[in-house]
């Protein structure tokens, strides 16, 4: 008998110290061996790089929203060229348009007479400048706002045309976006009140043609909702409303006759607690003015100031 239990109790030991052939970690032999077919299950790495393989897999799969695929929008990209067009006296029937999924605008045609007017990828941006500069190319190119300017080696010889259009291109990304230039480089920058209005008068257009409408509310001060309390703790006003001041509301009697109710739901409160939320939302507001008026203002250094001096006799000359 203690032969037997001797035999078992190393058996048990071999088995429970015997490990996984991928990992050598995990222990996947059966505590009692029976005489069956054992399958074996996947080891906790193996799982572990399928589950990883499969999600890098479906990845690939989503859409991005990066500035190099912000395909304009034809309404758009028609008031622009129409503007281009009357603003520097060019044909229509001369622009073209490089820049398409799959193309090469280095290996492209560029005819006689031709100009390039288009909306190219941005990460790329001062390379595809470089290249029309170099080979004489007239183009009129969209660009980021924010770094229009950037072109370390190519500010100052083009014209940058700055607007305040805020364009949402096909895959659904938002581009605060101006415009560069070849045409005029003589000007280095200059504003075109004109093109943002185009621009932003159109996008307006796009967005009530091809979105619903959503209807706005206006409460009375005797109700509260989650959105109003948001706007209180985003401007740094605190306010509260005890159990015994309010009662949940998910419509108002005027709202029932439309079919309508409350977003999320509201509280309805008594006179005191409403006449506190009323002083609540002017403080907010009160906030949000003193937040947008404070900003950092930089002034220019000694070395700055030389070279404003320089430049200014250089005009003089």
């Amino acid at each position: 008998m203690e032969k037997q239990w001797n035999l078992l109790n190393k058996n048990s030991i071999r088995k429970r110290n015997r490990n996984c052939g991928y990992c050598n970690k995990c222990n996947l032999i059966p505590p009692v061996e029976r005489p069956v077919v054992f399958l074996y299950p996947f080891c906790r790495e193996v799982r572990n790089i399928k589950s990883k393989t499969y999600e890098e897999f479906v990845e690939k799969f989503k859409p991005k929203k990066t500035t190099d695929d912000c395909y304009t929008p034809s309404e758009i990209y028609e008031v622009i060229k129409d503007w281009v067009c009357k603003r520097y006296n060019i044909d229509p029937e001369n622009v073209i348009r490089p820049f398409w999924p799959g193309g090469d605008y280095e290996k492209d045609e560029y005819p006689p007479g031709c100009v390039v007017v288009d909306n190219p990828p941005f990460s790329i941006l001062k390379n595809i400048c470089e290249f029309y500069l170099e080979r004489g190319i007239p183009f009129f190119l969209f660009a980021p706002s924010l770094t229009a300017l950037s072109g370390k080696t190519t500010w100052n010889r083009m014209n940058h045309i700055v607007c305040d259009c805020t364009i949402e291109y096909e895959n659904g990304a938002t581009v605060k976006t101006s415009f560069i230039t070849s045409f005029e480089p003589e000007t280095v920058a200059e504003t075109s009140p004109e093109l943002t209005k185009l621009v932003n008068d159109t996008v307006e257009k796009l967005k009530q043609e091809n979105a619903r409408k959503l209807s706005k509310y206006d409460y009375p001060d005797h109700i509260v909702t989650a959105a109003m309390m948001q706007k209180m703790a985003r401007y740094g006003v605190h306010f509260r409303v005890r159990r015994e001041e309010c009662q949940l509301v998910r419509s108002l009697d005027a709202q029932r006759a439309m079919k309508k109710e409350i977003y999320g739901a509201g509280l309805l409160l008594s006179d005191q607690a409403a006449a506190r939320k009323q002083n609540a939302e002017k403080q907010a507001a009160e906030n949000a003015r003193k937040q947008a008026e404070d900003a950092i203002c930089y002034e220019l250094s000694e070395r700055e100031r030389e070279l404003v001096e320089a430049l200014n006799k250089s005009i003089l000359d």
